[in-house]
């Protein structure tokens, strides 16, 4: 792929989904987050020579939100195994809102359908190793920086607190949790790391190089090192496709056809198995959650480059 003509196309693509921005609104319930300007729109690709295409605010820092519950679920498998993971948290798509604490009431045994739910976000934090919170989230800030080759990685603070502060629906959902016996260890500590590792800061150029270890097989393709095992990434990218669009992931494998994950910062992390990782950002989101304008991009791009693996 020239890599001229394609930053032109991205340009262009980017231009025609631009207009989408108008139709979301920024996440409001985290205060932080609703300060973003929704017009923003960005997007970056990473090829398997490790080189990055970009156009438009791709430059402009986010946080990662739920894009995280990927590397802590990669962390949690790596260091748990998938019996001990999957016998806590489930593998079927929920057809609920991200936050949603009903099935988990209802369902028998009490544990979260998925990893990709805030309920088996906040489980799978809780099997995360590590003396103290402190020591836990410094394992995944290791693996993301050395990921995306970029040592500064680190937590928005401001986003950090303005999430621990409006966490009441996220509280409710680890208290069952404990309850339920599926959350062990101190509740305060595991929500304190799920609220920091949704805060950890990137740029579509960062999550584009992480979708391209996915689309890999957990290998750097700039180093040559196998950072996860390829069986784990087969398992995130399975969780990418049937759960990572929250409520509206059958309808994005349809239209795009690219497993993929999204935040309520309004970034995207997409990857094209042996292709590509592709990182976007427009913080104007639909209403389950999802960037409006880059959900457009996505499935622009993916016609354009034929980038649909079914």
């Amino acid at each position: 792929m020239n890599a001229g003509y394609a930053t032109e196309q991205l340009e262009s693509l980017l231009a025609a989904a631009s207009a989408d921005t108008e139709k979301g609104k920024v996440a409001s319930y985290i205060p932080e987050l609703a300060k973003e300007d929704p017009r923003q729109l960005g997007v970056s690709v990473c090829m398997p020579d490790g080189s990055i295409l970009s156009a438009g605010d791709a430059d402009t820092p986010f946080t990662l939100q739920s894009i995280s519950k990927i590397f802590t679920l990669i962390l949690a498998l790596c260091q748990n195994g998938q019996q001990y993971v999957f016998e806590r948290v489930g593998k079927e798509p929920t057809g609920d809102p991200f936050n949603s604490i009903i099935k988990l009431e209802t369902i028998k045994p009490h544990k979260p359908l998925n990893p990709m739910i805030n309920a088996g976000a906040i489980a799978v934090a809780g099997m995360i190793q590590g003396k103290s919170v402190e020591d836990r989230l410094n394992g995944l800030l290791d693996m993301l920086r050395k990921m995306t080759g970029n040592p500064d990685i680190r937590i928005n603070e401001a986003v950090y607190g303005s999430e621990k502060k409006t966490a009441a629906r996220n509280r409710a959902l680890a208290w069952f949790l404990k309850d339920s016996g599926v959350l062990d260890g101190d509740v305060e500590e595991t929500l304190d790391l799920y609220f920091r590792h949704c805060a950890i800061e990137v740029t579509t150029k960062e999550v584009a190089k992480l979708g391209m270890v996915l689309a890999a097989d957990g290998i750097d393709v700039v180093t040559g090192e196998r950072i996860f095992p390829e069986e784990v990434a087969r398992i995130c990218k399975t969780f990418m496709v049937t759960c990572g669009m929250y409520n509206a992931s059958g309808e994005f494998a349809i239209d795009v056809g690219i497993p993929a994950k999204s935040g309520v910062a309004g970034g995207i992390m997409a990857t094209v198995p042996k292709r590509m990782g592709i990182g976007v950002f427009g913080p104007a989101l639909d209403e389950k959650g999802n960037s409006v304008a880059g959900v457009k991009l996505l499935e622009l791009l993916a016609k354009e480059w034929k980038l649909g693996i079914f």
